[in-house]
């Protein structure tokens, strides 16, 4: 998914030339804390609206042009590098640029969350397991046919470096919800299961549940 395909095209911006309050207004009409600003249809840069609150109202936003932050995505990047942005500035929205450097539009952090969300396979019914393993060890192809030996397969994966231990987090998600089974495997291949997810463990949880209720109305 590119940059370019998430684009809100409609959302305001302001000029340099702008005051100070217009931007707040815009900024509570549309609930966020940054707006891009444009000078001669070029992108200047975001505003953040704690720097407009300290402005005059009445002043230009060119007056605290040395406020603006450059962050922005091209229209041809891969969304990912929009979030990265977004974490890395701490944004309401990013900027997409086209070529020549002007405004294409906006992505949401709202947006970024909804096609995040869709991206790791969140709207996909299965289990979850989280693997550790050091880096050495660590092989795609074995885990996933850990995985297909049990008449299952991989929906996504996603990995990190755990910076306390040097070892390598492995998140995996199942077409299947009851994952009892593909736990097992990894456990007698010497994987270090830290956590899963599926069925079972709902089942465990309500059968506490009841024994809780049970316990209760025998008092």
């Amino acid at each position: 998914m590119l940059a370019s395909q998430l684009a809100n095209t409609g959302f305001p911006s302001v000029g340099l030339f702008d005051k100070v309050s217009l931007a707040l207004q815009l900024m509570e009409d549309y609930d966020v804390m940054h707006l891009p600003v444009l000078a001669e249809d070029k992108y200047a840069g975001l505003i953040e609206k704690g720097e407009l609150l300290d402005a005059d109202e009445q002043g230009p936003i060119a007056a605290i042009q040395q406020s603006l932050l450059k962050a922005a995505v091209r229209a041809e990047e891969h969304f990912l590098v929009a979030l990265k942005i977004a974490s890395e500035y701490q944004l309401s929205l990013v900027p997409v640029l086209n070529e020549q450097g002007g405004l294409a539009g906006v992505i949401s952090e709202h947006d970024l969350l909804r096609h995040l969300s869709a991206f790791v396979g969140n709207n996909d019914k299965g289990g979850v397991i989280v693997l550790e393993t050091d880096k050495r060890n660590f092989s795609f192809g074995e885990i996933s046919r850990l995985v297909e030996t049990n008449d299952a397969y991989i929906t996504q994966l996603n990995t990190y470096t755990e910076p306390e231990t040097g070892m390598v987090i492995i998140t995996i998600k199942i077409n299947r919800i009851e994952i009892s089974d593909i736990v097992a495997t990894f456990q007698r291949y010497e994987y270090v299961v830290r956590y899963y997810f599926g069925e079972e463990q709902y089942a465990n949880e309500l059968k506490e549940n009841y024994n809780h209720l049970i316990a209760y109305l025998n008092i």
